[in-house]
This record gives C-alpha cells, structure tokens and sequence, in this order.
C-alpha cells in the first residue's frame, strides 16, 4: 500500500461553529453563566469588617499568615479538615446531580462550559451567527476585512482572559491594594507571572480548545458512566417518534416517515459538534441546547414537543408501546440518588457542627525530652514543655496558664515571672514552661504523673486544656 493510501491515525480538528438558539434551556445558561461569572469576578471586591488587625476583604486565601478567610468564618492551617470536607462534600454533590440527571455539571456550570460560552457569544457579536463565522472560516485570503475581524476577537479574548487572571490573583490578597500595586509595577513577580499563566489558559482552552478539552482532556466523560444507570434523566433522541428521518432510504422506499424532518437544527447548536440522534455518546455534555432547537422545529411543523428531551432508558419501553413515562421524581427519588444526598448531609451537618464547637482559643503542647527531666540545685525535677497558643480573637489577648493533676505540681514560664502571657490577634505564640515537683513529692519520685495543662483567656474567661504527663526520678 503506498503512503497515500494509508489511513491516518489522527484526525484533523474540525473546528465547530454553534449556532444561536433560543429556549429555555439556554436561558438557564445564560443565568448561570451571569451569576457564576458575576460571583467569580466580584467576590474579592467585597469588604467585611473583622477587626482593625485583620483584613478587610470577605473572601481571602492569606498565603502569607496561613489563614482562610471566608467572610465570617476563619479557617487555621490546623483546621485544614474543613478544606477537606468542602472537597468531600463537592465530590458527592458531582456524584448525586451525575446520578440524577447526566453529565449536568458539565453542561451548565463548569468553568471550561462558562468561558467557552462566553468567548463563543463574542465570537458571534464579532463574526456573526454560524454561516457567517464558517464562511470567515473557509476563506482562505486573508483580506482586510478577515484580518480586522480576528483581531478584534482575539483582542476580545486576551481581555477576558486577563481580567480572569486577574480575578484569582486578587483572592490571594487585598484586591484594591494589589490592583494598585500591579498597575504601579510594585506587585510581586509570583501575581504576574500567575496572570500571565491564566490568561493564556483561558484564552486558548476558551477559545481554540473548546470542546477539545471536555472530550479528551476532563477525566470525567469516563467516570460518569459509573454515576449513571438506566433510570439517570439525561438528553436523548426518542428514535421510535422520529424514524425514519425525512429523506432516508426507508422513506423512499415508502415507509411512513417519523417526525424527525432531518434539518441538522440539532447538530447546528451543539458546542461539541455531535448528532444526538445517534444515541448516548461520551462527549455529549447534556447541556439541552438541541431540546430547545428541536422544540422550536416541532412548533413550526405542527408536531408535538419533546423529540429531544430529558428522559431515562427505563421509559423507552413503556413509550414505544404508547404509554407514559415515570414521572421525574421517581427518577430523581431513587436508591442511589438518596445515598448520596444522605452522605452529603451528614458530612455538611458534620462541618457545620465542628465550626460551631470550635473554640476560640487552643494550644498544643510538646515535651522536651532531651533531658526527659533535670534536677535543681534544691533537689527538685524540672520538666520542659513548649506550648503553643493560639489566639483566634481580633485583639490581643492575656492568657494564663495553670496546672492540675496533683497539688504538688508547679509551673514558671520562661522570660517572665508571672503565669500569664499576651498572644497577639490571631496569631501563635510559642511559650516555653517549665513544670517543677519539690524533692520528695510523689511526681518527683514517681515513674510518670499525668496532669492537665490549662489556658484561660481572662478577657472572656474562656479555657482550653490538653493532657501530657510529668517525667520524674522513676523514669
């Protein structure tokens, strides 16, 4: 075989050119994408008063003092288990809308489905609708015309995609203050070089990669299918209505036709390029637009809505026969669908909960053990602990600390002579104390004497402890 007849293994991207469609479902998508966009772009510009200490902006990754901020809430580095809640709690938020009605988080909300509307709405401002944009396409000389137009998009894109970069950057630290500092030159390298970085991501997955991403890139084409069953709500072709199609060879041979007209409305709309008619398919995101362009064919030819629909394979049978489908909530409300909002129920009220019963103070407390303990001059046993506190209140406050466990014990805090120590507004300090048993006593002589470390914090009279145990002699 020679080299011109050999098939190749790769198959050129046909670039896909979607068509604007009006229905409900791409109202709802305008919706979210409005308020999905609005939330991400404006979230940082929002003030919240904490305190004169602490920062001022509602939602804040402070890099820098290892915080998280989320308006009235603070997260600790050592409260990192509410992060992985969050994550646990999204993962089966994915799974029960998976297993309830498809792959609906990839047809509305995912931010590669957003931006990729987004750039293809200025795309069509600029360009025009589908026939216009593949006849640009097609045209090889690149006139005046042709070359203003593309400059204009892609000029178009390249500011969203900064204004994207710029939006993360500005959740990582005082927004007013950094847009300042970048336009003045002062910001850090790191805020640059991050903008640089999302900009160009968004503006080639947004507007070159597009659907390219969702069918090879994301994961989670392949792992839906283990969220789905028979009775999951997704997009699909009622093929028993609308077979044969207008102008298929059953139809010449003089079958009666279905209601399927073959007008290619469905194929024009989809932004990733496939015909639904040909069944279930991987890079379907379900993002509806072909209902609402089937639908409006329906209504001009006189036939009934929903030839494309919402629906599950356990009605194929019971419609083919004539009868009804399900209704939704039986599909909705089923086994699997109530496990998962179960767990995620109870992971959220488990957060809530743990944010509740948090306290506003807390210390850990570490041994010194090398010596495990040190005799004095007047024959007592020292033993060295370092204790971190820390103070989670937006103004410095007095902690005292104490002991209890036996009568015998005593503590003295290193570089002050009194039991009481000033930690800084959400801050840690790091206090080093010593616990002394008098010659004799039973902790001196002892093998291992467990006590309790006690911190009170004397501005609200809050206490937090932690157990440990006092090395004497014995050991």
């Amino acid at each position: 075989m020679s080299d011109s007849q050999q098939q190749s293994l790769y198959a050129a991207r046909e670039p896909i050119f979607p068509k604007r469609v009006s229905g409900n479902f791409r109202n709802l998508k305008w919706i979210i994408m409005i308020v999905t966009l609005g939330i991400y772009y404006l979230v940082p510009w929002i003030r919240w008063d904490r305190g004169p200490s602490l920062p001022d902006q509602a939602v804040l990754v402070d890099l820098a003092n290892r915080r998280f901020y989320f308006f009235w809430i603070e997260i600790w580095p050592h409260e990192f288990y509410f992060v992985a809640g969050l994550l646990i709690m999204a993962g089966l938020g994915l799974f029960l809308f998976t297993s309830a009605l498809g792959r609906v988080w990839c047809g509305y909300a995912c931010p590669q489905t957003v931006w990729t509307d987004l750039y293809i709405l200025v795309e069509r401002w600029i360009e025009g609708d589908r026939n216009a944009r593949l006849r640009l396409h097609r045209q090889k000389k690149w006139d005046f015309r042709k070359f203003r137009l593309r400059m204009t998009k892609w000029t178009a894109w390249l500011l969203i995609g900064l204004a994207t970069g710029g939006a993360w950057v500005f959740y990582f630290a005082d927004a007013p203050t950094l847009l300042q500092d970048l336009f003045t030159g002062d910001a850090h390298p790191i805020a640059y070089t991050t903008i640089a970085i999302m900009t160009a991501t968004t503006f080639f997955f947004g507007g070159f990669a597009r659907e390219q991403v969702c069918i090879y890139a994301c994961p989670w084409p392949r792992i839906q299918a283990a969220m789905m069953d028979e009775d999951t709500l997704t997009v699909g072709y009622r093929s028993w209505r609308g077979e044969p199609r207008k102008g298929s060879q059953e139809v010449k041979d003089g079958a009666e036709q279905g209601d399927c007209i073959n007008c290619m409305a469905c194929v024009n709309v989809c932004p990733v390029g496939i015909d639904i008619r040909d069944g279930q398919q991987l890079e379907c995101i379900t993002c509806a637009l072909c209902i609402d362009a089937c639908d409006d064919i329906m209504e001009k030819i006189g036939k009934p809505r929903g030839l494309i629909d919402y629906m599950a394979f356990t009605d194929e049978e019971a419609e083919r026969a004539g009868g009804a489908p399900k209704p939704i909530w039986k599909h909705v409300l089923r086994p699997r669908t109530i496990m998962y909002t179960a767990l995620w129920s109870l992971v959220g009220i488990g957060l809530v909960f743990a944010l509740f019963i948090r306290p506003e103070i807390d210390m850990t407390v570490a041994p010194v053990r090398n010596p495990t303990f040190v005799t004095l001059s007047d024959g007592s046993i020292r033993n060295t602990y370092d204790v971190r506190l820390r103070n989670k209140h937006g103004d410095t406050r007095p902690f005292r600390m104490s002991v209890t466990g036996h009568p015998a014990l005593r503590i003295q805090l290193e570089g002050t002579p009194y039991e009481t120590v000033d930690v800084d507004a959400t801050a840690t300090r790091l206090q080093r104390v010593y616990v002394i048993a008098p010659d004799g006593s039973e902790p001196a002589q002892g093998h291992r004497t467990e006590f309790r470390f006690w911190v009170e914090d004397l501005t609200n009279g809050e206490r937090s402890h932690e157990d440990t145990v006092f090395n004497g002699k014995g050991s």
